[in-house]
């Protein structure tokens, strides 16, 4: 007997639909949206996207399934993904009869809707935001987008995401105060000053898309009543007839129940997925604002405990329906198809309090009871927090669905209040998408996740006088060349005169980005909702949010700690190769039996990041450092325009760009041979690790973790057998409040799964259909990712506590 106890038998019904539903290609939004550029083509562009959404909402399929309580579909099927061509469409063309040919992450569509597909693109020809955003990218800077020394492709082929917006404010006030406050900020425009026209054309994109909300709940509720006209059972006519008055409530009004605070909030949710295919739409801190509904619902004796799970899991159900299609390459950096869609509970009150209470125990158990990747939960760490609430953390981590990620409240709280975010605020910050954090309704969008840079491909440019191995182009000016060096400090030298030069065009193409993104693709709704847009009358992008600290990914962490380690070791003080012979095995890929001599030794002789040896740790703290000075002085495109920052810090969250970013990388000097994966996250690389939990903590911790407030990703992996004694699992409580207590942890998660059941998954997909695995900051079904990524699972290291 599942600890959780188990869905309801209608509940799993929708569950085993969901899982069987076969991922489709939908073309309606991409129709519609054609269709409402064309005729509004002369509008300024944030009327345009206004004027789309209502096209959209107006006209898209609409279905209410047999078994849900909550109303709401993002595409014309469940598990669809529609497509979205002003972000990109050349991909799309491209690859029409390659989606169910994929190695993993397989989509299916009909020949009549590749024809559709095909009839739209050349209106999108030179017309997206791929197109512009290339386009902007100087020639010095585009050219490390095109080697892949810095990936960007998801800033310029989709919407930025990465946020959580004010669900709070949307169930006590409803859309109608976002209404009002809008007509009479418009009423006030003197629009003799050139500047408030563009406002205007904001505030009337708002009215445009708030009623378009309204109408598209409405139309639910006119299914519903239809449904319910046909309907024979009499208890399933009451629930329509329920979820009609619902929908003619909310979002529109505020909500005054339990369950209309949750079809509000998912209405919402869906619109702003339908609005853009950014990803990491996050819930927010759900167990604090959905809290007051839940508790006077129990008091009134209106829901019991397990009707209001009931409608949890409907909402996590209908959480999955959502998908997302990229392009095969976007692909290999988000495997699993993951959506981000993270909800966080636990942490403290803005009053520093405990802040668990009943519904944070009920999204535990709603949450386990569905078990699927989607939603991402996180649950956020104090030192006041109660043991009892940690056990019941630890049986959901033993499901092994790579749930619940843990944040830690003792360093990024200050690090935000450093920073200059409000100590309110920070105490109201949640997890978004992966392991990056914001605070809901007041953040910018990507506070994590704009571009990705490979650290030892980066390495590897250094010690090669600043040109690219590969394709011989000569990316900056280097120090000179790695078999001519006589100290690793030149190396270091070396280091830092790339990686500063890299950094600064990875901002440059960031910039190049965002103004695309702000030109030509205006998240009206999204603005809408997040403090405070409508105060400025300005769009997130244009400046409107309250906050806007963002951060790129740095991939490939240990690699680096783990090269420079055996280069200072190895070359410079053993002296047991010389930099001839180790730059000749690099590029012979360690052929041969000279080659195989020194890769064994590069990995055998050498001290490895995640021991607690402080040779290699504080190796790449000095690295990373010089990282994290670097891009500490560049400015995003809002700042100055209104939030607070407008800046830059580090990020480790890579999601699954380890494997693409190894596959085009050459071999490394930490004895990794060319295309096998990076190590992911800040996680050591496999099997070096070989000193237990405790030294990889240790190790990480040495990183300047207040500074990477773009997230410190730390995967770890332990069999299920390790945690089936409570002794066990008391002593892995016992571990992770050190970490985060003594060690200022950021972050950890856990995978609970054998080496045995994952090989064995791989040979009998069929018999582990519902095996779930964390990818990085995000748990994927296993049998839809790619060999190479389910491969990269299994070599990870297996943890004793």
């Amino acid at each position: 007997m599942n600890h959780f106890g188990e869905l309801t038998e209608r509940m799993n019904n929708f569950r085993e639909e969901l899982l069987n539903a076969r991922p489709m290609v939908c073309v309606e939004r991409a129709k519609l949206i054609t269709e409402s550029y064309k005729e509004h083509a002369d509008k300024p562009m944030v009327l345009r996207r206004a004027l789309s959404l209502e096209n959209i909402l107006k006209n898209m399929s609409i279905f209410i399934e047999p078994e849900t309580l909550i109303a709401g579909n993002q595409a014309s099927s469940n598990r669809s993904a529609p497509i979205f061509p002003e972000y990109a469409m050349d991909w799309v063309i491209d690859e029409l009869d390659k989606f169910d040919k994929r190695e993993g992450d397989r989509f299916y569509i009909t020949e009549e809707n590749k024809e559709a597909l095909r009839d739209i693109a050349p209106f999108w020809e030179h017309n997206t935001l791929k197109d512009r955003g290339l386009a902007a990218m100087p020639d010095e800077s585009k050219v490390f987008y095109v080697l892949g020394i810095i990936k960007a492709e998801g800033n310029i082929t989709s919407g930025d995401g990465h946020i959580a917006v004010n669900y709070g404010t949307v169930l006590e006030q409803g859309l109608i105060y976002y209404k009002e406050r809008t007509e009479e900020k418009l009423k006030q425009l003197d629009l003799t000053d050139y500047n408030n026209l563009n406002k205007s054309y904001f505030y009337k994109g708002i009215l445009i898309v708030i009623d378009a909300v309204a109408s598209f709940a409405k139309r639910y509720a006119d299914l519903a009543l239809e449904l319910s006209e046909k309907e024979t059972n009499a208890s399933r006519k009451a629930e329509l007839l329920e979820m009609r008055r619902i929908l003619n409530k909310v979002p529109y009004y505020p909500a005054e129940s339990f369950h209309e605070a949750v079809q509000s909030i998912w209405m919402i949710h869906l619109c702003l997925q339908i609005e853009s295919n950014g990803h990491s739409l996050s819930y927010g801190r759900m167990d604090q604002y959905l809290y007051p509904y839940y508790k006077k619902d129990i008091e009134e004796n209106n829901i019991t405990r397990d009707i209001a799970c009931k409608i949890l899991s409907n909402l996590w159900m209908k959480t999955f329906t959502i998908n997302k299609i990229r392009s095969w390459s976007h692909t290999r950096f988000s495997a699993g198809s993951p959506l981000y869609q993270n909800v966080t509970v636990g942490g403290q009150t803005v009053n520093r309090k405990d802040a668990v209470n009943p519904l944070t125990y009920l999204i535990l158990r709603s949450v386990a009871q569905t078990k699927l990747p989607q939603p991402n939960l996180t649950v956020r760490y104090h030192r006041g927090l109660d043991d009892n609430f940690m056990k019941e953390c630890i049986e959901v981590v033993r499901l092994g669905t790579g749930m619940p990620a843990f944040n830690n409240d003792e360093i990024i709280i200050p690090s935000f209040i450093e920073k200059g975010v409000s100590e309110e605020d920070a105490y109201n910050y949640s997890a978004i998408g992966c392991v990056e954090v914001a605070v809901p309704g007041k953040w910018g969008y990507r506070c994590t996740g704009m571009s990705f840079l490979n650290f030892p491909k980066s390495l590897l440019i250094a010690l090669n006088d600043g040109v690219d191995l590969e394709s011989g182009v000569k990316l900056c000016d280097g120090v000179g060349h790695f078999k001519d060096m006589n100290s690793f400090s030149q190396v270091m030298e070396a280091w830092e005169k790339i990686i500063r030069d890299f950094t600064r065009h990875s901002v440059i193409i960031d910039n190049c980005a965002d103004i695309a993104l702000e030109k030509d693709t205006a998240d009206v709704l999204c603005s809408a909702l997040t403090e405070d847009c409508i105060e400025r009358g300005l769009t997130i992008k244009e400046g409107g949010a309250v906050y806007d600290f963002i951060s790129d990914l740095q991939v490939g962490i240990a690699n680096l700690a783990d090269s420079l380690a055996a280069i200072k070791k190895c070359v410079f003080e053993d002296k047991v190769i010389t930099s001839k012979q180790l730059w000749n095995a690099l590029i012979d890929n360690f052929y041969g039996e000279e080659g195989k001599r020194i890769q064994d030794i590069l990995i055998n002789d050498a001290p490895k990041y995640g021991n607690d040896e402080d040779y290699a740790d504080l190796l790449l703290k000095e690295a990373y450092d010089i990282y994290i000075d670097e891009i500490s002085k560049y400015k995003n495109t809002r700042f100055g325009r209104g939030p607070i920052g407008g800046v830059y810090y580090a990020g480790t969250s890579s999601i699954s760009a380890n494997v693409p970013q190894g596959a085009g990388t050459l071999a490394t000097p930490d004895g990794r041979k060319a295309g096998e994966p990076l190590a992911e996250g800040c996680s050591p690389s496999h099997a070096m690790d070989k000193n237990g939990a405790t030294s990889v903590f240790k190790s990480v911790s040495k990183l300047s973790t207040d500074k990477i407030t773009g997230g410190v990703l730390l995967n770890q992996k332990v069999t299920p057998q390790m945690l089936s004694k409570e002794a066990d699992r008391l002593k892995l409580i016992s571990l992770l409040r050190a970490f985060f207590n003594r060690l200022k942890g950021f972050h950890v998660q856990y995978n609970v799964v054998s080496r045995e059941t994952l090989v064995d998954a791989q040979e009998h997909p069929e018999e582990h259909k519902d095996l779930i695995v964390r990818v990085a900051g995000y748990s994927a079904f296993f049998n839809v990712l790619s060999k190479q990524t389910q491969d990269d699972i299994i070599e990870r290291t297996e943890q004793v506590l």
